[in-house]
């Protein structure tokens, strides 16, 4: 145990010696081979495993655990679980969120709080602020995703693809039944269930 702590604060001591603060290396917990860039802040209490780089001006935690990730610059994560998940640059994600296996966020997504998403993209500027699972989806670019959306992506038998296109409005409570595909500036009004294929420049409302 003594050989343990003393590599990890080396591996700690290493990173900070090229510019990335790291506020207690005593509740740090880094695998040797972790990439970490300049100015970069981490904060106590994570585990970032296996082979995952982190780039410069990003903030990590408290309470988060990364695992064979790629994530940009300028992100800030916080009390959230990341894994083999890439992100690009100005990321926001968490509290108590969680990435899975195939998820990729281009520049400025937010996710929020209590929000999952697994083998999925989302584009540019996407918005999922809380309550939500996204999964086996390919999202657009500036689409908001409001509390409590569901993609149904799993019909018992087989998992089934969901895509939103740009700029589309899902309303709360949304449970979108895959297979289906959400036009661009279309609407979904709080708590629709959409089974069928929306066009662009739609608004779906109710319950099949």
């Amino acid at each position: 145990v003594r050989r343990k702590n003393i590599m990890r604060k080396n591996i700690c001591k290493e990173l900070m010696l090229k510019g990335v603060t790291i506020l207690d290396p005593n509740t740090t917990y880094l695998d040797h081979g972790v990439k970490v860039g300049k100015d970069s802040v981490i904060h106590p209490n994570c585990h970032i495993r296996g082979n995952t780089n982190i780039g410069i001006r990003t903030t990590v935690g408290p309470n988060t655990i990364i695992r064979d990730s790629d994530i940009g610059d300028d992100c800030n994560i916080i009390n959230s679980v990341i894994e083999e998940t890439i992100m690009d640059n100005g990321v926001a994600i968490g509290p108590f969120s969680h990435t899975r296996k195939g998820t990729k966020l281009h520049n400025n997504v937010h996710i929020g709080n209590h929000a999952e998403i697994k083998n999925s993209t989302l584009g540019p500027g996407t918005k999922m602020g809380h309550f939500g699972y996204i999964g086996d989806a390919d999202v657009g670019s500036n689409v908001n995703i409001g509390a409590g959306t569901i993609t149904c992506n799993y019909d018992g038998t087989n998992k089934n693809r969901t895509t939103i296109k740009d700029e589309a409005f899902i309303g709360s409570d949304t449970m979108l039944v895959a297979p289906v595909r959400v036009g661009a500036r279309s609407v979904t009004a709080a708590g629709s269930v959409v089974t069928k294929d929306v066009p662009p420049d739609t608004v779906v409302i109710g319950v099949p």
